[in-house]
């Protein structure tokens, strides 16, 4: 793992979508296990706490299971789950304010529309 953190955002927000990106990109696969906290408070020079409370996030979302006794898990459908969310959060943060954009500089829907297919290729 070579995740880089910044001083910007709490560690433990970046570590969850450091650990989120490497579901979705199969690093850490569907059903398969996570390290252990205390392996990723090692290998990541982190505070137990602070990496506990990381991939806590990701239980809260339903993207982790913990098997007691056993360990943490991906659960299956978590793929699925990430993409749902990013694609939501892409709408929200780029297309409604693009759209907003085009509508107070008159560009039609269809306009917008042909543009992007354009840029698109």
């Amino acid at each position: 793992m070579n995740y880089k953190f910044s001083n910007d955002r709490p560690i433990f927000l970046q570590l969850s979508e450091y650990i989120e990106a490497d579901i979705l990109s199969g690093v850490f696969a569907e059903e398969s296990p996570l390290p252990s906290t205390t392996e990723l408070s090692v290998e990541l020079k982190l505070n137990p706490a602070t990496t506990l409370k990381g991939v806590n996030i990701l239980v809260d979302q339903g993207l982790v299971e913990k098997k007691r006794g056993i360990g943490m898990f991906v659960v299956k459908g978590a793929r699925e789950k990430i993409l749902k969310k990013q694609r939501n959060a892409f709408n929200e943060e780029y297309l409604l304010p693009l759209i907003s954009i085009a509508k107070n500089l008159g560009i039609e829907r269809d306009d917008l529309i042909k543009s992007i297919m354009e840029i698109y290729k």
